[in-house]
């Protein structure tokens, strides 16, 4: 309870307390930051993929300037011959702004993906844009842009009709609970009930034999999964585990040393405030961290 309690009192937390507790959830602010801890998770047996932090971005200039950095990303991962995806967020590419114009930006960056071999994710993101995202893989795929994937969050109502309609297509989907505050009409709200919706969508992915990647720290489902695949016979490489960058990490060594794979959320970039509160809120033990933090200088 304490911890929920300091989590919802963020907002007046001094941002440099955030910014130190929160390093370990972010790369850092530049892209040699983020291979840097790319390289680290694959030696220590993981891939990546990497975000460049920043949404609801408002302006032309900027979703070009994010457009680019994604680009940048890319070849980075190229050149460093990093075992990395990529991951983003539609409007930071300008979804906001301008449908066509979001569309031409993502299809660059998955274009030039394709050519080099890397795999992008768009991620999802709150109910407004759904369907949009959605929309815009299925237009890739359509133009013979097959090296990308969607995300389905597992507290929407509507995800298992959205697994059946990108079954159609052996789409690659990662699944998780989902973060953000949606209305109790198209989202389940209570903790095992979203438990319960991500175990039956993963049932319904593995059914189709789609690619899952399964988003998930929390125990019982990460059980629930491992049973499934041991259960099903389901080979390696039609599924993989994913976590978010410095969270349960024993956890992930347990995952990795088992033999699954283990693809690892590397976020980076200027905008790490939002993000973390986020997280933070997401995760209300990691906020007794900010709290002892605040009584000892963060030491």
């Amino acid at each position: 309870m304490l911890n929920q309690l300091i989590a919802k009192s963020l907002p007046i937390v001094p941002k440099a307390i955030v910014r130190q507790v929160s390093n370990r959830y972010i790369a850092g602010e530049t892209i040699q930051e983020a291979v840097q801890t790319v390289q680290k998770l694959n030696k220590a047996g993981a891939v990546g993929t990497i975000d460049v932090l920043g949404e609801f971005v408002s302006s032309r200039t900027q979703a070009e300037q994010e457009t680019q950095m994604s680009s940048n990303v890319l070849e980075a991962i190229n050149q460093h011959d990093l075992k990395s995806g990529l991951s983003v967020k539609l409007t930071s590419l300008g979804l906001d702004i301008d449908d066509e114009f979001c569309y031409n930006n993502v299809r660059k960056i998955v274009a030039r993906a394709q050519e080099i071999k890397r795999f992008v994710r768009l991620d999802m993101e709150n109910s407004p844009y759904t369907t949009k995202t959605i929309d815009i893989y299925h237009r890739l795929n359509s133009e013979g842009l097959t090296n990308t994937g969607v995300v389905i969050q597992a507290y929407m109502r509507r995800s298992e009709d959205d697994i059946r309609s990108l079954a159609k297509t052996g789409t690659s989907v990662r699944l998780c609970k989902g973060i953000y505050i949606e209305p109790e009409e198209i989202a389940f709200r209570g903790r095992e009930e979203v438990q319960e919706n991500y175990k039956r969508l993963l049932r319904l992915l593995f059914d189709h034999n789609m690619y899952v990647g399964i988003a998930t720290h929390d125990d019982i489902l990460l059980d629930f999964a491992q049973e499934e695949i041991a259960k099903r016979g389901i080979k390696s490489d039609r599924y993989e585990f994913q976590m978010l960058l410095g969270v349960r990490e024993q956890k992930r060594d347990a995952l990795i040393k088992a033999g699954h794979k283990m693809r690892i959320y590397v976020p980076f970039g200027h905008d790490w405030y939002g993000y973390s509160v986020r997280r933070l809120k997401e995760n209300p033990e990691v906020a007794g961290h900010i709290f002892k933090a605040m009584f000892t200088g963060g030491r």
